[in-house]
């Protein structure tokens, strides 16, 4: 399987193409990375260096890959941070690109927007071209609960409110649908829940909250839920191996008191969780 995945860069840490290809590419995932920015290090830490890349470079790049005459190999197209409003639109460009070499080809939007606590941290215009250009090309968008409520225009603290907010979403376009994060008024406080939907069935799986916040959690489960539901075919099972995988990764990171993601250490979380955790639906 080959995955074109354009996203931001950092030399130290776990974000963006930073978190999502060492994973994909230990699941047996072949990644052709292209980068939208190439920093220091993610923008939480208290300063970072680098620059964020042009829409042409971006283009430039696909271009370069296409003319190896292999996009017709590709099967999905991944994006997640865009760095600038005309990123977006060289990435919608790709997008176009690579299904009319592959129409079986699958795109993945990570709409890299905000987080509930941080509200939206990306540049002016980027959220209204993700909700307007990007949410209406992707067969599948993998929101966290604040990006979802964003591109559904509508809480999804409820279970009820959860379930308009996916319609609300499907109804733009994208048929699978994944929430990397989910606190609503069922969840316990010492656990969190991820949910999938796929127009047809809506799964929810709960894991206990770990004490800390890793960089890059959702890029990278949002990685492996696209390589596991575009080879398997099923969102619920896609769902499981990720967020059991991903689990696997935190848990080991908060046993050692650190907030970079230990990918490399625990690798063996990618190919066989120590844990299972079951999906149940909603």
């Amino acid at each position: 399987m080959n995955i074109l995945s354009i996203q931001s860069h950092v030399a130290y840490g776990h974000v963006g193409n930073s978190a999502a290809v060492f994973p994909l590419q230990r699941i047996g995932v072949e990644v052709w990375p292209v980068n939208t920015v190439q920093l220091s290090n993610h923008t939480g830490y208290d300063g970072w260096r680098g620059d964020v890349f042009s829409g042409e470079a971006i283009r430039l790049v696909v271009q370069g890959i296409d003319e190896r005459g292999v996009l017709g190999e590709c099967d999905g197209v991944l994006s997640g941070y865009l760095g600038a409003p005309d990123v977006g639109e060289a990435v919608a460009d790709a997008v176009v690109r690579v299904k009319s070499a592959n129409p079986a080809a699958r795109y993945c939007c990570d709409p890299v927007i905000g987080d509930v606590g941080r509200g939206v941290f990306v540049r002016a215009g980027i959220p209204e071209l993700i909700k307007e250009r990007m949410v209406p090309l992707a067969d599948v968008v993998t929101p966290n609960q604040f990006e979802l409520e964003y591109l559904a225009g509508r809480s999804a603290g409820t279970a009820a409110g959860l379930a308009a907010a996916l319609e609300a979403v499907h109804a733009c376009g994208p048929r699978v649908i994944f929430v990397t994060s989910l606190a609503t008024e069922e969840t316990p406080g010492d656990c969190i829940d991820l949910a999938v939907s796929d127009g047809t069935d809506r799964c929810r799986l709960r894991t206990p909250r770990l004490p800390m916040v890793a960089g890059g959690a959702g890029d990278a489960v949002a990685a492996l839920f696209f390589a596991h539901y575009l080879q398997l075919g099923s969102a619920a099972e896609a769902l499981a191996l990720a967020a059991s995988s991903m689990f696997g990764v935190l848990e080991r990171t908060a046993e050692a008191g650190l907030s970079e993601m230990l990918l490399v250490e625990a690798q063996e979380e990618f190919v066989a969780p120590s844990r299972r955790f079951n999906v149940h639906r909603i």
